[in-house]
C-alpha cells in the first residue's frame, strides 16, 4: 500500500544565479495575473475603461497582502505585536537575529476583511457604483487565485494536514517527518476549482450579477464552507482548546457562510439594469 503515499521535497525555488525565484511567490504572481486578465475581460463586458481596472488591481494587491498578514498575527500570532513588531508588516524577522522569511504567515479571513475595506473605498471614490457590484465580480478573480494560494501553500509545506495514521497521504520531507498527513492543502485547492466555475458559470451564463450580492453570497458560501470542513483534517495553526468542538478557522469561517446565505436569500431585492 505504499503506493497510496508519496514523499514531498521539493527545492525552494528556481535558482537563476543572482537570482531565486520562490515558487510561493510565483503561485502569488500567477494568482493575481490571472485575477487580472479575468476582471479585464468583466471590465471590457461592462463597458468600463481600463483606467478604473489598472486602480482595482492596485487595491487588491495591497488589501490581500496586508490583510492576510495582519489577519495571521491577530488571529494566531498576536504575540508577534510585541516580541517582534517589524516581523508584522515585513518579509523577516529582527528577533533573536535579522533574517529574510519572507511573508509566511498568511491568513484568507484577514484577507477577506480587507478586501472588502478596500472595496469599500474604491467603488466610492473612483468606480462610483455600490459596494457589492465590484464585490460580485472580483470574487471570480479571487476563487481563481485562491486555487494557486493553496499550490503554494502545499509547495511550502505550510497549512499541512493531520497524520492520516495509514499509508494514504504525503510525507512532507522539509518538516523532517516520515509519516504521511493529508495534503489538505490540495484538497482545498481541487474545491477552489469548483468555486470557480459555478461563479463563472452565473457571471457569463446568467442574469445573477445584476441582483446585487448574489454572486458575492454564492462565493461566501461555498468558499468558506470547503474551508470549515477542510479544518477538520488541518493541523490547527494555533494551539487550541481541548474542549472546543470547532477550530479558531472553523469559528472564523461561520460568520462568512452566514452573511453569504443573507446575501444569496435578500439578493432578489437590488436588482440593477
Amino acid at each position: 500500500m505504499q503506493a497510496l503515499s508519496f514523499v514531498w521535497d521539493p527545492s525552494k525555488g528556481i535558482d537563476l544565479g543572482f537570482f531565486l525565484i520562490r515558487y510561493y511567490s510565483l503561485m502569488f504572481v500567477i494568482a493575481f495575473a490571472l485575477g487580472w486578465f479575468l476582471t479585464k475581460k468583466i471590465f471590457r463586458n461592462e463597458g468600463l475603461p481600463d483606467e478604473k481596472l489598472d486602480s482595482l488591481f492596485i487595491y487588491v494587491v495591497i488589501a490581500t497582502l496586508l490583510g492576510a498578514r495582519l489577519g495571521h498575527v491577530i488571529f494566531y500570532q498576536p504575540e508577534l505585536f510585541k516580541e517582534d513588531f517589524l516581523s508584522v508588516f515585513l518579509p523577516f524577522k529582527t528577533v533573536p537575529e535579522f533574517k529574510f522569511t519572507g511573508f509566511q504567515g498568511l491568513a484568507s479571513h484577514g484577507a477577506a476583511i480587507a478586501i472588502i475595506i478596500a472595496m469599500y473605498f474604491y467603488s466610492k471614490n473612483i468606480l462610483k457604483k455600490p459596494i457589492l457590484w465590484i464585490l460580485d465580480r472580483i470574487v471570480i478573480a479571487v476563487a481563481s487565485g485562491a486555487v494557486f494560494v493553496r499550490i503554494g501553500n502545499f509547495i511550502n509545506s505550510e497549512i499541512i494536514g493531520k497524520a492520516t495514521h495509514s499509508d494514504y497521504g504525503v510525507v512532507f520531507k522539509q518538516l523532517g517527518e516520515d509519516f504521511p498527513r493529508h495534503p489538505a492543502q490540495l484538497y482545498e485547492s481541487f474545491c477552489y476549482i469548483f468555486v470557480f466555475i459555478t461563479l463563472y458559470y452565473f457571471y457569463w451564463k446568467t442574469n445573477k450579477s445584476k441582483q446585487l450580492g448574489f454572486l458575492l453570497g454564492v462565493f461566501l458560501v461555498m468558499l468558506w464552507t470547503v474551508r470549515f470542513f477542510v479544518e477538520f483534517v488541518k493541523e490547527a495553526q494555533v494551539d487550541e482548546r481541548a474542549d472546543w468542538l470547532l477550530n479558531t478557522g472553523q469559528w472564523l469561517s461561520i460568520p462568512f457562510i452566514v452573511i453569504g446565505i443573507y446575501l444569496m436569500i435578500t439578493s432578489k431585492n437590488r436588482i440593477v439594469e
